[in-house]
């Protein structure tokens, strides 16, 4: 990985976000987060995604906790470090679109109470979904970072992804992503998929996966030989399976090399150190299911968010032996 770098990655840091969401079905408490963010703002990371997607819902739902308060504890611990937020665009953090006007005051809020980059993305890539948030996160002055949901399929193609990416660019996106969200980008294709970005805009590109599986790490170093700026990883104890690949191996991996992160092995030492006792409070929630590696994911598809929430819901009914008929079902 190291020798291919040309110049400095960046990493967004998912820990508190959709590394939680990927392994414990999005259920860290505010309490244990808190500690995390102090050490991860040591760090240098280019953002730490620790607000939006499942987290909103989860919250309320599932924890009794206030998904605002979080934010504005959040935002008093992480002083130097940007806060990322997971954005659905016209559905914010719902599951159903919501009216312009509840768009546009759910930006300012989240913008007012912490939120410095928005991830905006449309579930099926349609860039209608996504105009009136990202045109309000523009007005706010917030970082817009507009989203592509990669996946595979007869009507996909790297070609589809970089006019999406030309289209985001038109409407003063300050960074894309490409959003692998089940961890089905070949390295072929993060390469191809990169390169075809940065000949046709002159933009940050970030590159986003999961490890379901097992590839994201090939991936990722095909990205950086593509000339990727951004790697979206998670620290090692919240890492893997379903979540992303490892901060510290990326980290490790590039050091000496022009690709260098800059980020000291020894601050990820105590950060890894914090996380460690947080995943043993934890460690009831994580189920294997969630922690293999699964090449059929690239037959049935399936986010590594929703793998972890879905084993949850399955435990709950007593039904877990029923979760690979659901596997088999998905790509009927």
């Amino acid at each position: 990985m190291c020798a291919a770098s040309k110049k400095k990655i960046a990493i967004t840091d998912t820990t508190l976000r959709d590394a939680h969401q990927s392994l414990i079905a999005t259920r860290l408490r505010t309490e244990d987060m808190l500690p995390l963010a102090r050490e991860i703002d040591r760090v240098g990371f280019f953002s730490v995604e620790a607000w939006g997607g499942a987290t909103f819902d989860s919250s309320i739902r599932f924890l009794a906790e206030d998904p605002w308060e979080r934010l504005r504890a959040l935002k008093s611990e992480l002083k130097r470090t940007p806060i990322q937020m997971l954005l659905r665009g016209q559905n914010l953090v719902g599951y159903r679109h919501y009216p312009d006007d509840v768009v546009d005051r759910f930006v300012e809020r989240a913008h007012a109470n912490g939120v410095d980059i928005f991830r905006v993305f449309d579930a099926l890539n349609d860039i209608r979904n996504m105009k009136r948030s990202m045109e309000k996160v523009k007005e706010v002055g917030a970082h817009l970072q507009g989203a592509i949901c990669y996946t595979t399929s007869p009507v996909h193609s790297i070609e589809g992804f970089v006019e999406m990416a030309k289209e985001l660019h038109s409407m003063d996106c300050d960074s894309i992503c490409i959003k692998d969200m089940a961890g089905l980008i070949m390295p072929d294709a993060a390469a191809e998929l990169v390169t075809g970005i940065k000949d046709e805009v002159d933009t940050l590109v970030d590159l986003h996966s999961h490890s379901t599986s097992g590839i994201a790490l090939m991936s990722y170093e095909a990205a950086i030989k593509a000339g990727v700026d951004i790697l979206d990883t998670a620290m090692s104890p919240f890492a893997l399976g379903t979540s992303q690949p490892p901060t510290e191996s990326v980290v490790a991996a590039l050091s000496g090399s022009p690709g260098d992160t800059g980020i000291d092995l020894r601050v990820l030492k105590d950060v890894r150190n914090a996380c460690v006792k947080v995943r043993e409070k934890y460690e009831g929630l994580v189920d294997p299911i969630s922690e293999r590696v699964d090449s059929d994911v690239l037959l049935y598809q399936l986010p590594g968010g929703m793998i972890s929430n879905l084993v949850s819901q399955f435990k709950e009914q007593d039904a877990l032996d029923k979760v690979n008929a659901m596997f088999e079902e998905v790509p009927r």
